[in-house]
């Protein structure tokens, strides 16, 4: 039985209607973000993930792990249902349409840039919210802070992750662990985020914000299933544990 947090697939599927999804991460001092961000976006159910990238290495890797993922030399405005930029500090010429569009990393500061007619979904932790200018010692409030001057969903990584929504809907996820806190995991779930946006394709505010509870809530137990092992967690850890989480789901 398929997880009821993953888009059901219909008998007629294709791999293009399970959703594409664009990846632009990874850089030639981070090139292991570019891995595990299109390693998440494998597991959010599209049935298409795109990556591209200028930089040699990080494609390299990429190509090298996944032998499924497609590399490009350029995305367009038709190419993805969902597109995730920044995690690893990519070099972003453009930022090419898309229905959704997360940004992380050093990407979060291209909000203003995004097209007004693509939904932005922005991942920051709390040092980047307080780079900002917004104050996260409250986090539910800084969340919606965020949402409604950068008109943007948030997911407001850390203890207890915030999602919130311009109109004010707000979710706090309690599935997370400490364990989480280590380099990497936050690529993991900007990848998720966007394959589970493309592949669900929600039309609502409501159903935006369930889909992101989706992936922040698979991303939780996955760093909970990783801590079982009784070892520091790791970020490819919690990759390999999405999988068994769906399974389980």
């Amino acid at each position: 039985m398929r997880s009821p947090l993953l888009a059901p697939i219909a008998p007629t599927s294709h791999k293009y209607s399970r959703g594409k999804v664009g990846i632009i991460a990874g850089s030639r001092e981070y090139p292991g973000a570019a891995v595990l961000c299109v390693g998440g976006a494998r597991r959010g159910g599209a049935g298409y993930v795109m990556y591209r990238n200028d930089d040699e290495m990080s494609t390299g890797l990429v190509r090298h792990a996944y032998p499924d993922v497609v590399t490009v030399n350029k995305l367009s405005d038709t190419d993805t249902d969902a597109l995730v930029v920044g995690p690893g500090s990519p070099k972003i010429r453009s930022l090419p349409f898309s229905p959704f569009t997360v940004l992380d990393s050093s990407a979060i500061k291209l909000a203003s840039h995004v097209s007004w007619d693509s939904v932005t979904i922005v991942t920051p932790h709390e040092g980047e919210a307080r780079a900002l200018g917004f104050d996260p010692s409250d986090r539910a409030q800084c969340a919606l802070d965020m949402a409604e001057q950068l008109k943007a969903y948030i997911i407001l990584k850390g203890a207890e992750t915030v999602i919130a929504s311009r109109s004010g809907l707000i979710y706090i996820d309690t599935h997370g662990t400490p364990d989480l806190s280590t380099a990497g995991t936050g690529d993991i779930l900007a990848g998720l985020v966007g394959s589970m946006l493309a592949s669900w394709q929600p039309d609502t505010d409501e159903q935006i914000m369930e889909v992101l509870g989706y992936a922040v809530q698979a991303h939780g137990l996955a760093g909970k299933l990783a801590a079982t092992q009784g070892l520091p967690v790791v970020a490819t850890d919690v990759l390999e544990a999405l999988p068994k989480v769906f399974l389980k789901s």
